[in-house]
């Protein structure tokens, strides 16, 4: 066994990826046995069995939400508007700007 203590941080981030690599397969291939198992019990009392993939990911996943907010004068602080309000437009509401003047056209 592999003394993780002695790894370098890469070394280690590089064992974590090759173990769910290897993870993810042997799950993949216990579960197309199991389907094969189930195919084949069905077909033997002539039964069809139809598998829904729902491994799928959502086609929203990942899609970025335009910025819909930006500081007046620090332009790399931006908000879109979703979840809690930054910080910096909160402050700037509390003094007593509109939210509205922060808007992007």
């Amino acid at each position: 066994m592999t003394d993780f203590q002695n790894l370098s941080e890469d070394e280690l981030q590089a064992v974590i990826l090759n173990a769910e690599k290897a993870l993810k397969a042997k799950q993949a291939n216990k579960r197309k046995e199991v389907m094969n198992q189930i195919k084949e019990l069905a077909a033997s009392i002539n039964v069809a069995v139809e598998f829904i993939d729902d491994e799928k990911k959502s086609a929203r996943k990942g899609i970025k939400v335009p910025v819909k907010y930006r500081h007046p004068n620090d332009p790399s602080k931006t908000w879109t508007g979703r979840g809690v309000m930054p910080k910096w437009l909160q402050s700037l509401v509390e003094q007593g700007h509109d939210r509205s003047e922060f808007e992007i056209d």
